[in-house]
Formats: structure tokens, C-alpha cells, sequence
């Protein structure tokens, strides 16, 4: 009787696994055969080069470099996709929106301007994005939680956030740039998507016998 239980305990399994690959094959099919970000056309990145984008990692980071010796670092990486309460999945053809941070760095001074930002797309009007916070970075006040970086950016006045974010505009932070990180890092993650599905099969799937292999 115990045998026959184990039997079927293992018999019950085997078919849960048989599910599970079927699901994973029927879920890597989709996304090669759907992939909504291979079609589309990347914008150029301007005078901003690439200096980091491991295929292991989430994020990029872009730099440009003026002949004044100003430099201009943009890191950025996917926020959460949109929900299906959000409001703003309607006017967009991406799932989520990407989260970026600018970094202005000028000759001769320590401190560092940091901008944290969200980039995200409106149907028939290309990409845009928002500034939600605007901190100085001294290396002689640390990063401690109660060091003073500067106000929360939506109590400034409507004319100086307008005039922060051309500023922004004025170092490359447009609408190219925006398009190329909504694209690039989409398609990043859907990549990154298939590959941890086809390593899930392999973990998945039965291995073949060893009279069955290649020698």
C-alpha cells in the first residue's frame, strides 16, 4: 500500500512539473513572438555617451562632457509597471515608466547637483519627464538621512521648477534622450525577462538520458 501511495505521490508530481514546463514553453514562445520593443526605433543618445550597461543589471548610465570641462552623468532604470488603476497606462505604450537621477558636476567645485526624475511616455506627444526632487550633494556634509540637500521641489515656486527644468533641457536632457532610455531600458528588461524564463526550463525540464546524449 506504501508503495502504491509513493507511486503516485510521484506520479502526482512528475505531472505538476510536465504543467509547469508547458507553461514556461508556452510563456517564452509569447514573449519572442510579441515583443513590442524590438519594432520600435531607438532615439539618439546626442553627445551623451554610453558608460555603463551591464546585461546583468537594471540600469544604464549615460555621461557627457562639455569643453568648459562640465560633466553631465544620467543614470536611470525601470520603475514599477503601471497597474491596471492607473490612469496613465491609457496614454502610454510602455508598461511602466523609467526612474532617472542627473547629475551636474562643474570645474573647480565640489558640491554636485542632483535631480531625481521620472521619464514616461503620452500617446501622440512622445516622452517627457518630471522633476520631482533638486539636491545639492556637498562631500563635506556626508549623505546622512539629516544632512539638508535642499526643499521638496513641488513647494518651489511654479516659475523656478519651469526654469529648473530647462535648465535640464540645456545640458541634453530632451526628448531624444528620454525616448532612448523608455526604449532601451524596456527592452532590456524583456530581454533579461526570456533569458531568466529559458533558465527556469532548463531547471524545469527533465534531463536527458545519458545513452541519449551527443558523445
Amino acid at each position: 500500500m506504501s508503495k502504491a501511495m509513493g507511486l503516485a505521490r510521484q506520479g502526482c508530481k512528475a505531472l505538476k512539473q510536465c504543467n509547469l514546463l508547458r507553461a514556461l514553453q508556452s510563456e517564452i514562445q509569447y514573449e519572442l513572438s510579441s515583443n513590442p520593443f524590438q519594432e520600435r526605433g531607438s532615439s539618439s543618445l546626442g553627445d551623451f555617451v554610453v558608460e555603463w550597461d551591464s546585461p546583468r543589471s537594471q540600469d544604464v548610465v549615460l555621461r557627457r562632457k562639455f569643453e568648459s570641462g562640465e560633466e553631465v552623468a544620467v543614470s536611470a532604470l525601470l520603475g514599477p509597471f503601471y497597474s491596471e488603476e492607473d490612469s496613465v497606462e491609457k496614454y502610454s505604450e510602455y508598461p511602466g515608466e523609467a526612474l532617472m537621477k542627473v547629475c551636474v558636476k562643474k570645474p573647480g567645485l565640489s558640491s554636485m547637483l542632483q535631480f531625481d526624475c521620472s521619464v514616461f511616455e503620452i500617446i501622440g506627444s512622445g516622452s517627457v519627464f518630471n522633476i520631482h526632487n533638486a539636491h545639492i550633494l556637498q562631500p563635506s556634509a556626508g549623505l546622512g538621512p539629516s544632512v539638508y540637500r535642499g526643499p521638496a521641489f513641488s513647494s518651489l515656486d511654479d516659475q523656478l521648477q519651469d526654469a529648473l527644468k530647462e535648465y535640464l533641457q540645456s545640458k541634453g536632457i530632451g526628448e531624444s534622450l528620454t525616448n532612448f532610455l523608455l526604449h532601451h531600458l524596456h527592452k532590456k528588461e524583456h530581454g533579461q525577462y526570456v533569458n531568466w524564463l529559458h533558465i527556469l526550463e532548463s531547471h524545469v525540464a527533465k534531463p536527458k538520458p545519458e545513452s541519449d546524449r551527443i558523445q
